[in-house]
């Protein structure tokens, strides 16, 4: 049985952030853990579903091959986790609430100031020749990067932050609430930790600064409506010392006036005269490389599909050489349609009309199948 998407699974968009991963994952994982539904398959079933998927799309690597390629691009791994031992439920109540009410897990330390930069996006128009053969896109991205003059600090030259007095650097701080004890972040450093007593002046304290970065984007031959770049650590600059983002560059095709996508196979419809169908002829047919005289044979109807073998777009697979994927290339698929004469002079009509005399129902195949029909439903 096929897998289902992952962002499915976890009932989230492709665009979640890695806290909306998370809190989808534990808020679902709480409700089918084996420990809450003892002797139910569906919710172990269901539960190791929503591990796997967790498992793939919290790792950036994964995630990022996943988006591109999907279940294919992960080469049977799948979740890194193992799925043999379900751990105890309390782990995840611990990590639950242990950072509301100062427990394990990781959420009762210190938030410091060094947060991770702001992932971006950016759509790029690419039309049909260009997924034939790819291409090196130059764009512009608007975006905050790291101040120069303070290197990220948010502090003057010079100067550096100072350990917050009422936190002394935890960033938090506990006050009593009936039986618990409750941490809160400081109000005097806003759970940095930190203040910044000299602020630089270029980026008034925050680190960053706007910009305008040039960047060389290359798209691989065969792309994907809707298929997404990953630029790894082209996004916005980290606060305060923080990891950058990352950039996304989503692929949109632009229609093409001649030719209907289907993966690697293209199709266009060609007007022919007529007297060309009737009699045969050579005839110019589009391609992305041009035009292409091919053969019409004589008696062609309206609706032939002529196959050009090799001249579709290639498959994607951006790690293969030039050659294998030229050899690997769809088709075209040429569909022709008879164009009928819409005025007729004097001389044009008495020629048809002798040659309609003169053929009678004889001279279409297809039409002398069609009144057989006919004659076989009314009789």
């Amino acid at each position: 049985m096929s897998k289902r998407d992952y962002y499915e699974v976890l009932g989230v968009d492709r665009g979640a952030s890695a806290n909306d991963l998370k809190s989808a994952y534990r808020r679902l994982a709480m409700e089918f853990h084996p420990d809450r539904n003892p002797d139910d398959p569906v919710a172990e079933d269901r539960f190791k579903e929503l591990s796997e998927a967790y498992g793939v799309l919290s790792d950036e690597e994964k995630r990022a091959r996943y988006d591109r390629f999907g279940h294919a691009g992960l080469g049977g791994q799948g979740g890194a986790q193992d799925f043999g031992d379900f751990g105890g439920f309390g782990d995840i109540f611990n990590d639950l609430f242990g950072d509301i009410f100062g427990g394990g897990g990781g959420g009762g330390g210190r938030r410091g100031r060094g947060q991770r930069g702001a992932d971006l996006r950016y759509n790029l128009e690419v039309d049909l020749n260009e997924v034939l053969h790819g291409l090196v896109s130059t764009i512009d991205i608007p975006k905050m990067r790291t101040c120069e003059p303070c290197e990220g600090s948010g502090a003057s030259p010079g100067s550096s932050a100072t350990t917050c007095d009422r936190c002394r650097g935890a960033g938090q701080v506990a006050f009593q609430q009936g039986f618990f004890r409750v941490n809160r972040p400081c109000d005097a450093c806003a759970g940095a930790g930190q203040i910044i007593r000299d602020p630089c002046r270029e980026c008034r304290g925050g680190g960053r600064v706007e910009s305008q970065q040039t960047l060389q984007v290359k798209v691989p031959p065969g792309v994907d409506d809707g298929a997404r770049l990953r630029l790894v650590g082209e996004g916005e600059a980290g606060v305060a010392g923080g990891p950058p983002g990352d950039l996304y560059v989503v692929i949109h095709i632009e229609p093409h006036p001649l030719f209907e996508r289907d993966g690697t196979d293209l199709y266009t419809e060609v007007p022919v005269p007529f007297v060309q169908a009737a009699l045969g002829s050579h005839i110019d047919v589009p391609t992305l490389e041009g035009p292409m005289e091919i053969e019409m044979p004589e008696g062609t109807q309206s609706g032939k599909v002529l196959p050009l073998k090799g001249m579709g777009l290639p498959p994607l697979q951006p790690r293969m050489d030039a050659a294998r994927l030229e050899r690997m290339r769809g088709d075209i698929f040429v569909r022709i349609f008879v164009e009928v004469p819409t005025r007729l002079t004097d001389r044009q009509r008495a020629l048809l009309e002798d040659f309609a005399n003169e053929s009678g129902t004889e001279v279409s195949p297809v039409h002398r199948s069609f009144v057989d029909k006919l004659r076989d439903f009314f009789d």
